[in-house]
């Protein structure tokens, strides 16, 4: 294309500088009857006017060629654009038809002997029973040993402060407490508490937190999770030139203190963050976390008689007390970050051994205002509600199930999910203890069909129901809902193993309820529930 153009114009350039017209009749001597030397010219100027016509079909056609291989291009890249359209059609069609099979084949086992909600027996007589004496026991219990709990934290957490540096170490705040020892629904052993303990870097660093739902810097697959950024203060200070500027002696930031300008930033090491970044990382901070509470036992330990061992390498702060007597309680203390000024934490891991996402990134728990949510339906709901049975109930078989076949995908925070769920979605009215039967139907029910479905949203992340009287952020109000269910859609294997698990628990529920039950014989009880929930 490009030689054409060429070729086109030296043919123009020759035909103009041999056009006799060109340049001015100065060569009077030149007789301008000369009919050859006219002739001469014409004919070649023919010529000319041949090769360029010649050159411009050339040129036509090479244009020509070129607009049918673009459009054969085009052509070709739709019809592959339409191919892989209807490939990815095609199998994402598969996947749904996968899935209704799956759900079909569900739905033909309990058909052919397995069991729904809906149709287990449940005698309200054993039920009451066994809430009510699980109600006296584990309360009483419970009790005493949240009260042994929060005096050793605090005398180990006062102990940790003692033992770091306030000038370069992390500030360490109250613990708070979570789960189900703290939300009076406890039911069966081992006893475990479960304390969260905000940390801050020192002074003049804060941690800037960045959340899935409100940063392009967190990946798709990190929903539920955040990156925390430890900053030192003033250096998002638009306007100020303390931190920018080499000021003198003699003048003086409103804003920041001398102190503050000529303090060196610190090594991140310091700051437990990723090497050459200042994003806070999750191995550093179990690492100095680990190792302060081992300092901090070690001063006290004397006052005490009975040990403290840990339990888990891989989480900091498992904790296991061990008394002479035999009993254990279990202890975990989980370094967290508050999210600004609010009850939501960044969680260095989960109690409960769910996976955690890889390092820099932190789960995010909303714990406090689940344990809040539990509290305002209490004071509303009837007195004699049946809300936390139905709770105990269910955990207590999935724990019973658990220990016959094996570990679960299942686990009390789900079931506590469902619960609230369930909350939000029924009269309060609907609660009274005679209709106990009817809401575990309704909560092993809509357990059964988020299952079902391979999807169970967070009871407080994008749920409009939630009461604002709660003061969830907003930000995680208008999120998007988190499916805690979203490993088993990946995973089909958990998946069939989930649901033989739960088909279990229907299917055993009222033989394990009436197994621990208090059965009245001549020397007094068969089997107290002080023995059966010792698990």
């Amino acid at each position: 294309m490009q030689g054409a153009v060429a070729r086109v114009f030296v043919v123009v350039a020759a035909a103009i500088l041999n056009h006799p017209l060109l340049f001015p009749q100065e060569n009077t001597t030149l007789p301008e009857q000369d009919e050859e030397l006219m002739a001469r010219m014409r004919e070649h100027e023919e010529k000319l006017e041949m090769e360029l016509a010649k050159l411009e079909s050339e040129i036509l056609e090479l244009e020509s060629k070129q607009e049918e291989s673009t459009s054969r291009d085009a052509y070709m890249w739709y019809f592959w654009s339409s191919v892989s359209f209807v490939i990815f059609f095609v199998i994402e069609m598969c996947r749904v038809d996968l899935a209704e099979t799956e759900i079909r084949n569900l739905e033909d086992e309990e058909d052919g002997g397995s069991i729904t909600p809906r149709m287990m027996v449940l005698d309200k007589d054993i039920l009451r029973n066994f809430c009510d004496k699980c109600s006296y026991s584990s309360a009483q219990e419970n009790w005493k040993v949240r009260e042994f709990v929060e005096g050793l934290a605090d005398d180990l957490l006062e102990s940790l402060r003692s033992v770091c540096d306030r000038d370069t170490d992390m500030e360490v705040g109250d613990f708070v407490g979570i789960g189900s020892m703290f939300e009076s629904w406890k039911v069966c052993g081992p006893l475990v508490c479960d304390l969260m303990v905000p940390f801050s870097p020192p002074h003049p660093h804060f941690f800037q937190c960045q959340m899935w739902c409100s940063s392009d810097q967190i990946p798709l697959d990190m929903q539920g999770s955040g990156r925390i950024k430890a900053t030192r203060f003033g250096e998002n200070d638009e306007g100020c030139l303390c931190s920018a500027a080499n000021m003198g002696d003699d003048m003086l930031c409103l804003l920041h203190s001398t102190a503050d300008r000529q303090n060196a930033s610190p090594n991140p090491d310091e700051l437990l963050c990723l090497k050459n970044t200042d994003i806070l990382s999750k191995d550093q901070v179990m690492k100095w976390f680990q190792i302060s509470v081992t300092k901090a036992w070690g001063r006290i330990s004397h006052k005490y008689d009975f040990q403290v061992l840990f339990r888990n390498l891989d989480a900091a702060g498992a904790l296991k007390v061990r008394f002479r007597s035999g009993k254990v309680i279990l202890l975990n203390l989980i370094p967290v970050v508050q999210l600004e000024d609010t009850d939501a934490y960044f969680v260095s891991h989960f109690p409960s051994g769910w996976d955690s996402p890889p390092d820099p990134f932190w789960p995010l728990s909303l714990a406090v205002y689940e344990r809040n949510l539990l509290k305002y339906f209490a004071k509303r709901l009837p007195q004699d509600s049946c809300h936390s049975h139905c709770l105990q109930i269910a955990a207590f078989l999935n724990r019973k199930q658990t220990e016959l076949t094996g570990k679960s995908f299942l686990s009390s925070y789900h079931l506590k999910t469902v619960l609230l769920h369930v909350l939000l979605s029924t009269k309060t009215t609907a609660w009274r203890a005679e209709n106990m039967e009817h809401r575990l139907r309704d909560v092993l029910g809509l357990l059964h069909q988020s299952l079902l479905e391979k999807r169970l949203h967070h009871a407080l992340v994008g749920n409009s129901k939630v009461p604002e009287v709660l003061q969830v952020p907003g930000v995680i109000r208008k999120a998007e809902p988190i499916n805690l269910f979203r490993s088993l859609v990946l995973q089909r294997q958990l998946y069939a193993a989930t649901v033989r698990h739960l088909q279990e628990i229907l299917k055993n529920a009222s033989i394990v309820i009436q197994e621990y039950v208090p059965r009245p014989s001549n020397d007094g009880f068969n089997l107290s529930l002080d023995e059966g929930f010792n698990c």
